[in-house]
């Protein structure tokens, strides 16, 4: 007879329950496992006693998932969606139906984990590879990224390129007084901790006697006006300096491109793509370079290479991840891009191919035409004859009361001193025009306008170059033909949708429904970041309360929104302790203390805060070796400004000294930035604003659910203790702030925050604990069962580990040749995408399995696990040689169960459905191993012409 079920502790409907992977009877059994009686003592184990908080985590009461989305409503009502002309680099933009249902709301490509294990990332990095071909036909240009955060970063990022390679050697950066007022005040931002001036002017007038190295451009102008930036580029280069170019896209439709006009490297946004404005974003940004700069281009770079069959295969190319190698000495520390929004902007090309596009621009200048030849009968003259769809009119006295009109038909114009910017796109009809007209005080006819309207564009220009030539951009017209060919790409892929992600440091676990629907609605998606804040009332109320949240669960006195990314936090994080300690008299505190295991991320934003990096070493159990610390804190502490630790450490481990080492650098005048990566292990349990932490960013996209989407969007919001609160990021439109803004748009990706407000509401302080609890609880699970087969690198003293665990195949390469590779690969045919490889120890393997992944599926990653080590077993028994092992042939393909001659030392069956595997379920790769030395000794890295596939194959 069988034990009666006991109850569950919480209704099985709850949304924590929902989200939370084991369940109760699953938690007993692991518990056994661990050898904990229960949860709690588990924790006890596992967390200092400490930093332990003392109260429960109050955040009010959990709702559903139907009263969530109910008050979601209600907040999404406050928001007021205005006809937005407001420009500025913020377009209103159709999003294909098609594109949105099949992508943007398809877990298959938004659960889906940055493209590192290429092999089963096939269809992403193919989407990517469009991108980055879209963008090196429109720039002209050679190589083109996989896109950055947003347009003013992106202008930081290349002023931070030419810095490094162009031949004049003065601190000055030229930056063209037409340049978007945020992108500008980025700049500022980013320039001067690094001690570089900004020359701010007109290029055609003001350049040439400039002595700078190098200069940004705006095409067209953000006012609106389209000129000819030749003579600049080419006085630019006559200095020596490199000549950047931020260049609308659609517009490149029309206009010459960047490459024609000179430029070394152009930047810019692809949100008006089919990308919703968002308040602000997620949005791809994009850079493109000459060839000669490609190595020095920051972010990702998707590469064509060929697999272990000679087929052509994509994966990321050049390690263009520059701040892992480089560390303190590297120029950015971009570890994320837009790869979700990228995606869809390239499907949006894709779609249209190069006429559609074509058909829009002019449709936009057609109508802006008409705009301004309207205006004019009005006695409104543009302040420039030469534009593609933005005008700017000087409105005299007149402007408020033009506003106001303009407001009363729910249109928003640009306002600036004394003169009124309007700026048109793909959404903008005939009745658009005619309400701005009435705005100006005129009743006039757009058709009978239209009729005498003269287009603005310079005949020495337009563009004569062909573009999206390839014919991925030709075959997509219809939607059954789009649909079919996102449904290929998404089926190459291995996504959360399909099995679990075990990754160390990324934590990938579920992003509901629920939390997801909010995003495509109007009320969120439609406003412009710079519209009026009363019209944004529900983005501020919940801004609000996502703050306080976000304060409660951290122990921090105030947060920033803001930072887009986790290294945009830990920039920001720096540079508020850089305002603070100049606000004291202290500005020569440069000195920042960083253990050795740290992400690499952490050195390259000290070094782009201005600051000095002083490694301090780790003690044989990983933690951060405290003699050093306290050593080296001593040494620098006339100069010391701030230590950077990762809290769990990046070893997995919660580490006993934590609030030591906040007391030796706060008595010796540093400030603590703890890393909020691990975040995912204390909310509930620990405060770090309590336990001597000063600022942290905090992984949105890890521990709150904004999901990765392929490799980005992210956000990184940092906490501050109060004495920080006056150095937070400012915004480009107050410029009243002690420090700059760091991201184009005052609230970052805002659109996005909807998604970590929804989970927070639904989970309560309660649902968020356990939730916490099961992450320790499943990585300790995982530990419990890979220790014998696989050693556990670092555990506390207590023998526990934190939320993830590092296991450690090193000496399998000594007993059979395996390398870690190898277990990575053939993981693959396992159905499992592999956990974090070689970080923070080369050669090892971090796994993390997150709450809300189920005791079956942890069962089943143990499983594959412990059958690869029985697979290495056989190599050391000499049944075969790792070379000829199912580990150093994995992947399998359908290619290798459809070969005719099976001429290896193992079965065909062995090698296609390993142990455990369902043959009916059976996720199969679309390539073999990738060459990775290939693709770089061969670098492709946009859409060659067909003939070229069979030349690399070969």
């Amino acid at each position: 007879m069988t034990a009666p079920i006991k109850p569950l502790t919480e209704p099985a409907t709850t949304f924590a329950r929902r989200h939370i992977g084991p369940s109760p009877r699953d938690v007993a059994a692991m518990l056994k496992t661990v050898g904990s009686p229960s949860l709690s003592s588990l924790m006890a184990e596992t967390l200092p006693g400490s930093i332990r908080q003392k109260a429960p985590l109050d955040l009010g009461r959990a709702l559903s998932e139907t009263e969530a989305l109910a008050h979601m409503r209600e907040l999404a009502s406050k928001n007021q969606v205005f006809t937005s002309l407001i420009g500025q680099g913020y377009s209103g933009t159709i999003l294909p139906a098609v594109i949105q249902r099949n992508i943007l709301e398809n877990p298959a490509w938004y659960t889906a984990y940055t493209p590192y294990q290429p092999e089963i990332s096939q269809g992403r990095l193919e989407a990517l590879f469009n991108f980055q071909t879209m963008i090196s036909d429109l720039t002209g240009l050679d190589v083109a990224n996989a896109s950055l955060l947003d347009e003013a970063t992106a202008a930081a990022e290349a002023m931070a390129l030419t810095e490094r390679a162009s031949q004049a050697k003065t601190k000055s950066f030229f930056v063209d007084a037409d340049v978007h007022p945020q992108t500008l005040a980025v700049l500022r931002t980013r320039a001067e901790p690094l001690g570089w001036t900004l020359v701010v002017g007109d290029p055609l007038t003001q350049l040439e006697g400039a002595d700078v190295f190098g200069g940004l451009l705006q095409y067209p102008g953000s006012s609106g006006a389209v000129r000819d930036l030749r003579p600049a580029i080419a006085a630019l280069h006559t200095k020596g300096a490199l000549a950047v170019v931020a260049a609308d896209l659609l517009a490149l439709t029309l206009l010459a491109s960047p490459s024609e006009l000179g430029a070394d490297i152009a930047i810019g946004s692809a949100q008006r793509f089919g990308v919703p404005m968002g308040y602000g974003g997620p949005h791809a940004a994009y850079m493109a370079v000459r060839d000669a700069l490609k190595r020095s281009l920051p972010g990702r770079l998707v590469g064509l290479s060929v697999d272990s069959r000679g087929q052509p295969a994509y994966r990321l190319a050049l390690q263009t991840r520059e701040q892992h190698i480089r560390r303190e000495k590297a120029t950015s520390n971009i570890c994320t891009a837009q790869v979700l929004l990228a995606i869809i902007a390239s499907m949006y090309a894709v779609y249209h191919g190069p006429e559609g596009l074509t058909h829009i621009a002019r449709s936009v200048h057609r109508r802006t035409a008409t705009l301004a030849a309207g205006l004019r009968k009005l006695g409104f003259a543009p302040r420039s004859d030469a534009f593609f769809d933005t005008v700017s009119v000087d409105a005299g006295g007149k402007q408020n009361e033009i506003v106001a009109r303009a407001r009363s038909e729910k249109v928003n114009l640009r306002i600036g001193d004394g003169a009124l910017g309007i700026a048109l796109d793909e959404t903008t009809t005939a009745e658009t025009v005619e309400a701005v007209w009435r705005a100006f005080g005129g009743k006039l006819s757009y058709a009978e306008i239209e009729k005498t309207a003269i287009d603005a564009l310079p005949a020495a220009l337009k563009r004569e170059s062909a573009f999206l030539t390839h014919p991925v951009f030709h075959a997509h017209r219809s939607e059954t033909e789009l649909l079919r060919y996102m449904r290929k790409l998404s089926d190459r892929d291995l996504a959360l949708d399909r099995a679990m992600i075990p990754l160390g440091s990324c934590t990938m676990k579920l992003n509901a429904t629920t939390e997801m629907m909010p995003l495509t609605w109007a009320e969120f998606g439609s406003l412009h970041p710079f519209s009026p804040s009363e019209q944004a009332e529900g983005y501020h109320a919940l801004f609000a309360r996502l703050e306080k949240w976000l304060c409660d669960i951290t122990g921090y006195d105030a947060i920033s929104l803001q930072p887009n990314s986790g290294a945009q936090g830990e920039y920001a994080g720096l540079l508020a302790i850089r305002g603070y300690h100049a606000s004291q008299g202290e500005a020569h505190r440069n000195i920042c203390l960083i253990p050795s295991s740290a992400h690499g991320t952490n050195p390259a934003s000290a070094h782009m805060a201005g600051m000095e990096v002083v490694v301090v070493a780790c003690d044989a159990r990983g933690d951060v070796d405290v003699a050093d610390l306290r050593a080296k804190a001593g040494q620098h502490a006339k100069n010391l400004a701030a230590v950077m630790i990762t809290y769990p450490s990046t070893h997995g481990v919660f580490e006993e000294h934590v609030r030591e080492i906040c007391d030796i650098v706060h008595a010796h005048g540093g400030q603590v930035y703890l890393d909020g990566a691990n975040l995912n292990a204390q909310v509930g349990l620990a405060r770090p604003g309590e336990y001597g932490a000063d600022v942290s960013h905090l992984n949105l996209h890890k521990t709150f659910c904004i999901p990765h989407g392929g490799g980005g969007p992210g956000m990184g919001p940092i906490g501050v203790k109060a004495h920080l609160k006056p150095f937070l990021p400012g915004h480009s439109n107050n410029g009243k702030s002690a420090v700059g803004p760091v991201s184009a748009a005052p609230y970052g990706s805002a659109s996005i925050l909807t998604i970590s407000y929804i989970y927070i509401l639904m989970m309560g302080g309660e649902g968020l604990t356990r939730a916490t609890e099961i992450a320790i609880l499943n990585a300790n699970y995982i530990a419990a069962r890979l220790e014998s087969h696989f050693p556990v690198l670092y555990r506390n003293a207590k023998g526990r580990v934190a939320h993830e665990c590092i296991i450690d195949p090193r000496p399998l390469k000594n007993s059979a040749g395996v390398t870690v590779d190898d277990i990575a690969k053939r993981l693959i045919d396992y159905g499992f995408h592999a956990p974090t490889m070689s970080f923070p120890v080369p050669g090892t393997l971090m796994i993390e399995p997150t709450e809300s992944e189920s005791k079956a599926e942890l069962d089943r990653f143990c499983d594959a696990m412990i059958a690869i080590r029985k697979e290495v077993a056989e190599i050391e028994s000499g049944r075969f040689t790792v070379e000829a092992s199912p580990l150093r042939h994995a992947p399998h393909t359908v290619h290798d169960i459809a070969d005719d001659a099976w001429a290896r030392a193992y079965s065909r069956s062995e090698g296609c459905f390993p142990a455990g595997t369902s043959r009916t379920d059976k996720y199969w790769c679309p390539v073999g191993r990738i060459d990775n030395v290939y693709g770089d000794r061969n670098l492709v890295c946009s859409c060659p012409p067909i003939s070229d596939y069979a030349e690399a194959a070969e």
